[in-house]
C-alpha cells in the first residue's frame, strides 16, 4: 500500500430552500482517519457528497493534493467517476444478482489502469470475508454486507475512502462485530479516510483527526486527542469531553477479571469485555465525568485508579459545573466537577491533586 501525504481540502457553501446553510472550510490530513462528528442534520453527509462530486456547491472548491476536483472560480469540475473516490453508504448497496466475488470483481475491473494503491487481498483478509466469496448478498448479515461494501469500494483502487455512518443501520451486536474489522483495516490503509459519525464511541476508536460540526459549521478541528480533551470546546459543552490515552497491557488478574495498562502517567486497572494480550498497545477513553479530584491520596475507596496530576486549566461547563484540565507526566486528562468543589478544594493551575478515575474503557 502506497502512502499519500496529500492534503484534502474542501471549501463548501450551500443554502437550501428549507433554511439549512452549509459553510465549511475543511483541511484534512492526506493519511489516516478524519471523522466528521455531530448531530443528525448538521451537514456531515452533505460534505461527503460534495467531496465525492455527488453534490455541487455553488462557488465551492475541492482538491486532493495537487488535483483540483472542483473550483467554480476557475470553472473546473471533475465528475464523480473520475475522482477515484470509494464511497460506502449507511446501507450496503451491493449487486444482489452477483456473488461477493462478483461484486468485488465488478469494482476491480473499473479500477484505472496501473492503479495499485490498495492491496485487495490484504483488505479481504483484514475484513474477514474470505469465506463469504461465493455467497450472494441476500444471505449475508448486515455486518457482513457492510464489510463486503467496504471491500468493493477498495477494489476500485480509490485515492480517497468516504464512509457515511457505515454502522448506523446495524444493531448493537452487528456493530460490535464490524468495528474490529473496520479498525484493523483503517489502521493499515495509507490513503485518506473520511468517516461520518454521531457516535462518540466510534470517534474514540477510529479518529486520528476530528472535525466537530453543528448547524452546517465547523466548531473545532484537529488531532482527535486534542479536540476531545479541549476544556472549552463543543464536547465539553455537551458533557462528552474526555481523554484518549495510549498505553500498553502489562498484566492480568484472572481471578478478579482485571487488566493492568501502563501509560506515561502511571498504571490503570480496567475490566475489559475481551482481554487483550500482554504487550498489546491500546487506546483508552476516560470521560471527564468519570474523574473526580482529591487533595490527598484516597484510602479505603472502591475506586481502584488514583493518578497524581497537576491542574493546568479550568473552564466553565454549564450551570454549576467546571471542566478541569489535568496533566500526568505529559498526558492530558479532564475532570468534570462542581463549582462548589472548585472552591472547596482551592483548585487552580499549578495545584497538585489526585485524580480518581472511575470509568476507563478500551477504545481500541
Amino acid at each position: 500500500m502506497t502512502a499519500h501525504a496529500e492534503l484534502l481540502q474542501a471549501r463548501l457553501q450551500l443554502n437550501r430552500p428549507d433554511g439549512f446553510a452549509l459553510d465549511v472550510n475543511l483541511q484534512l490530513p492526506g493519511r489516516g482517519v478524519s471523522v466528521l462528528f455531530g448531530p443528525s442534520g448538521c451537514g456531515k453527509t452533505s460534505c461527503l457528497r460534495a467531496i465525492a462530486g455527488l453534490l455541487r456547491t455553488p462557488g465551492g472548491r475541492v482538491s486532493l493534493g495537487a488535483d483540483v476536483w472542483q473550483d467554480d472560480a476557475a470553472r473546473a469540475w471533475v465528475p464523480p467517476h473520475l475522482r477515484r473516490v470509494g464511497y460506502v453508504f449507511q446501507e450496503a448497496s451491493l449487486f444482489e444478482h452477483l456473488s461477493v466475488a462478483g461484486n468485488l470483481d465488478y469494482a476491480r475491473k473499473r479500477a484505472p489502469a496501473g492503479a495499485a494503491q490498495v492491496a485487495l487481498a490484504d483488505a479481504i483478509a483484514l475484513l474477514g470475508i474470505e469465506r463469504l466469496m461465493e455467497r450472494r448478498p441476500a444471505t449475508l448479515s448486515g455486518g457482513e454486507r457492510q464489510r463486503v461494501a467496504i471491500a468493493r469500494a477498495l477494489a476500485a483502487q480509490p485515492r480517497l475512502l468516504l464512509l457515511d455512518e457505515p454502522l448506523a443501520a446495524l444493531d448493537a451486536a452487528r456493530k460490535a462485530e464490524l468495528l474490529p474489522y473496520l479498525e484493523g483495516l483503517v489502521q493499515r490503509l495509507d490513503l485518506p479516510v473520511v468517516y461520518v459519525s454521531h457516535s462518540i464511541e466510534e470517534v474514540a476508536r477510529l479518529a486520528q483527526h476530528l472535525v466537530l460540526m453543528d448547524a452546517g459549521r465547523v466548531r473545532a478541528s484537529g488531532p482527535a486527542a486534542e479536540v476531545m480533551a479541549a476544556t472549552d470546546g463543543p464536547l465539553a459543552e455537551a458533557d462528552l469531553a474526555g481523554a484518549l490515552v495510549d498505553g500498553t497491557v502489562v498484566g492480568h488478574d484472572p481471578h478478579d477479571g482485571i487488566t493492568e495498562v501502563a501509560f506515561a502517567g502511571g498504571r490503570l486497572l480496567i475490566t475489559p469485555a475481551h482481554t487483550p494480550a500482554v504487550g498489546t498497545r491500546v487506546r483508552l477513553r476516560i470521560p471527564a465525568r468519570d474523574v473526580s479530584l482529591s487533595l490527598t491520596a484516597p484510602s479505603h475507596s472502591s475506586i481502584l485508579n488514583v493518578v497524581p496530576v497537576t491542574v493546568t486549566a479550568l473552564a466553565p461547563a454549564g450551570p454549576g459545573q467546571t471542566t478541569v484540565a489535568l496533566e500526568a507526566s505529559g498526558v492530558r486528562l479532564l475532570a468534570r466537577v462542581t463549582q462548589r468543589s472548585v472552591r472547596a478544594l482551592g483548585l487552580a493551575p499549578g495545584l497538585a491533586v489526585f485524580a480518581q478515575v472511575k470509568g476507563v474503557a478500551i477504545a481500541r
